[in-house]
């Protein structure tokens, strides 16, 4: 009896400290915006508030939640989340309101970032609609006035372990999301919407970052669903469907001498309706020393794309005041796979490559790519590599 009893106890001190150390790991103190004072009518000006909740929030050493109710929350001016002085263990901002920019372009046209994430780490941003207003900052750069370059809205930078789930970023001034020097990012379940004329609204744009993973994203915009800059190293891209937009790029590339390389990204399983391009490398005609390689585009469904293949390392939009130089920009180990569907262009695989650094080791493999129900074309220079099985059309290396 003694011993069973003695057992007993044994076993309710194990579950005791357990329990507890389970509470210890799912503490979190849960901060609400409305308690900081920010005011879900659109109308009175909660970036303060939303300030004053992320301090509050650095100062929890355990994990902290900030809430941000049902409503709709104005946010006038740029909101800088810093994580320098930050004791939290993990923060996330969860979102079931809209937060909307100020109906004067200029507030915001004049900062770089609308939500910017200086420092920050194992943070995350959870559902959630940003509605930037970015339309009267578009109409004052299409009427040629005198305007301000406008905001990204999103931008997290020199920050690691982050996650951005189920957001809808509206009409964003400029980039929608811009993940600048992170490392271990995940964006997934999000949403991008912006007309196909609005200038420079790319959806995600990844420099300078490495170990990134974009998953399952609906895009539409006015420029790049998603651009891919130097120095971008591990990249996973799965399950986009794009369009309207200018596609899935690499680049532009060789803007400068010195230049980080672009290596090891996975493009699979993506869809572009009726995009000014596919899957393209771009690259100015310029001396660099950056580098592509071991990239993988892996299974692509085109609807009626212009371009749908397309390497361009002489890019230059507008064909005016163009370098004249030769693109240094080397681009090796390029693997174009399970590629079908429709071609809005009669040229639908197009490599026009440099001269001096000629692309390499580039493989076409299982491609099915019509034009308007017929045959279409192919147009490389300066491109070598291999065919493996079916490729339509055929003739490109």
């Amino acid at each position: 009896m003694a011993s069973s009893l003695s057992l007993v106890h044994i076993f309710t001190i194990l579950v005791t400290i357990i329990m507890s150390r389970f509470a210890q790991f799912d503490a979190r103190t849960s901060l609400n915006v409305l308690t900081f004072g920010a005011k879900p009518n659109g109308v009175v000006d909660s970036t303060k508030a939303f300030s004053d909740a992320w301090d509050s929030a650095c100062r929890v050493e355990d994990s902290a939640m900030i809430y941000v109710p049902k409503g709709r929350y104005l946010i006038g001016r740029e909101l800088r989340f810093e994580g320098e002085s930050c004791k939290s263990r993990e923060i996330t901002l969860r979102i079931d309101g809209t937060l909307i920019g100020p109906q004067d372009y200029r507030l915001l046209g004049k900062e770089q970032n609308w939500f910017s994430f200086v420092g920050v780490h194992n943070v995350t941003v959870l559902g959630g609609s940003f509605d930037a207003k970015g339309s009267t900052l578009w109409s004052c750069k299409a009427n040629g006035q005198n305007c301000p370059e406008g905001a990204t809205t999103i931008r997290f930078m020199d920050s690691y372990n982050v996650k951005i789930k189920g957001v809808l970023s509206l009409n964003s001034q400029l980039f929608h999301i811009a993940i600048n020097r992170c490392n271990n990012v995940k964006i997934e379940d999000i949403r991008i919407i912006a007309p196909d004329d609005s200038p420079n609204t790319d959806g995600i744009h990844i420099q300078k970052s490495t170990d990134i993973e974009v998953r399952n994203a609906s895009i539409k915009t006015g420029d790049d669903c998603i651009s891919i800059g130097p120095g971008t190293k591990n990249l996973m891209v799965d399950g986009i469907t794009c369009g309207p937009g200018h596609g899935i790029s690499i680049g532009s590339l060789a803007k400068d001498l010195e230049e980080e390389g672009v290596v090891n990204v996975t493009v699979k399983k993506a869809v572009f309706v009726r995009t000014d391009n596919g899957i393209r490398i771009k690259s100015w005609p310029r001396h660099s020393k950056g580098f592509v390689e071991r990239v993988r585009f892996l299974g692509a469904l085109m609807v009626n794309v212009s371009y749908p293949i397309l390497i361009d390392q002489n890019y230059c939009p507008g064909d005016s005041y163009c370098p004249t130089e030769e693109s240094g920009i080397k681009i090796n180990d390029v693997i174009y796979s399970g590629i079908m569907g429709t071609s809005a262009t009669k040229v639908a695989i197009k490599m026009d490559c440099s001269e001096r650094f000629p692309c390499t080791q580039i493989r076409l493999q299982a491609i099915n790519l019509t034009y308007n129900g017929g045959e279409a074309k192919t147009s490389c220079i300066n491109a070598s590599g291999k065919q493996l099985g079916l490729v339509i059309p055929n003739g490109c290396l």
